[in-house]
C-alpha cells in the first residue's frame, strides 16, 4: 500500500514512512487504515454518511450480481476498516435479501478505538425499506450486539411495523406515505447520538443519497479489471439536474487497485 494525495514528505521520500509508522509499500497495519480513513471532527455534532463501494474501470459495481469478483483482500480490509470506525451501517432492503446481512460483529482490532470514542462494541445496523417485506427471525433483528434499526414511511404497512418491533428492532419513521426521505433518515440516526454513518449500498439508495443531496464522503474502490456485459454502476435513479462536483480527500495504491476518498466540496464562504 502506498499513498499517492495528499503528497506529504513521507510519500516524496521512498526510503521514509507513513500511515502510522508503516513502510511504504507494506499492508498498511489495522490501525494505520483507521487513521487514514478516520472521521473529520463536526463542530455542529450533525451526522456524516460516508458510501464505500466498488467499481470496475468500465463502470460495473458488480460482475454476476456480486462485489466479490471485482473486489481484492486489501478491498475487504477497508471494507472492514470503514466499518470499524462507523457508529450505523445504513443499507437497503434489497441488500438484506440479497446477501443475508447479520449483525456486525465486535473486532478487538477497533475495541480501544471505539470505547474512546463512546461508541458501542460493534455498528448498529439501519435497514431502509418501505415495504418492510423483510424476514424479521434473522439473527439481523434478534440477535444484534448493537440496536438494529428499521427505517420506513408512516404509511408502511401497520402489521409489518409491529413485526419488526416484535423482533427487537427499532422502527424509525422518516417519510411520509410509502417513501423514506433521505434527509429524514440520516437526521434520524443522529437524533440518537449516530453521527458516523457508512452506507454499503446497493445502488439504488446510494442514488437517492446522492439526489437528496445528503452524501458527504465517497470512499470509492477503483478495480483494475474490465466486465463488460449490464452491470449497475455504483449509483442509480433520478438523475441530478445539475452534476454535483466532490473534492478529492485521499488517494493510496496497491497492485493496481486505487482507495480513493472524495468528500463534499466545501465553498469558500463556509
Amino acid at each position: 500500500m502506498r499513498r499517492l494525495f495528499p503528497v506529504t514528505y513521507e510519500t516524496a521520500d521512498h526510503a521514509g514512512r507513513q500511515g502510522g509508522g508503516e513502510p511504504l509499500g507494506s499492508e498498511w497495519s489495522l490501525d494505520a487504515l483507521a487513521d487514514a480513513y478516520a472521521y473529520p471532527p463536526r463542530a455542529d455534532h450533525q451526522a456524516w454518511l460516508r458510501a464505500n463501494m466498488v467499481s470496475t474501470l468500465d463502470g460495473a459495481a458488480q460482475h454476476d450480481g456480486r462485489s466479490q469478483p471485482i473486489s481484492s483482500d486489501t478491498d475487504m480490509r477497508v471494507f472492514g476498516t470503514l466499518r470499524g470506525l462507523a457508529d450505523v451501517v445504513v443499507v437497503g432492503a434489497q441488500t438484506v435479501r440479497q446477501e443475508g446481512y447479520r449483525p456486525a460483529r465486535a473486532r478487538e482490532a477497533f475495541a480501544a478505538r471505539r470505547a474512546a470514542a463512546g461508541q458501542d462494541p460493534a455498528p448498529s445496523i439501519a435497514v431502509i425499506s418501505a415495504s418492510l417485506d423483510l424476514d424479521f427471525s434473522l439473527p439481523l433483528f434478534t440477535e444484534p450486539l448493537a440496536p438494529t434499526y428499521v427505517i420506513t414511511g408512516s404509511g408502511a404497512p401497520a402489521e409489518r411495523i409491529e413485526a419488526a418491533r416484535g423482533s427487537g428492532a427499532e422502527v424509525l419513521l422518516a417519510g411520509e406515505g410509502a417513501t423514506v426521505d433521505p434527509d429524514r433518515a440520516v437526521a434520524a440516526l443522529a437524533d440518537r447520538g449516530h453521527r458516523r454513518l457508512l452506507t454499503e449500498g446497493g445502488p439504488r439508495m446510494l442514488g437517492q443519497f446522492v439526489a437528496a443531496g445528503v452524501l458527504d464522503e465517497l470512499c470509492l474502490t477503483v478495480s483494475p479489471m474490465l466486465t463488460a456485459g449490464d452491470a449497475q454502476r455504483i449509483a442509480g435513479g433520478s438523475a441530478l439536474t445539475v452534476p454535483e462536483r466532490f473534492e478529492l480527500l485521499s488517494l493510496l495504491e496497491e497492485d493496481g487497485f486505487l482507495y480513493t476518498r472524495y468528500g463534499r466540496r466545501r465553498h469558500s464562504a463556509e
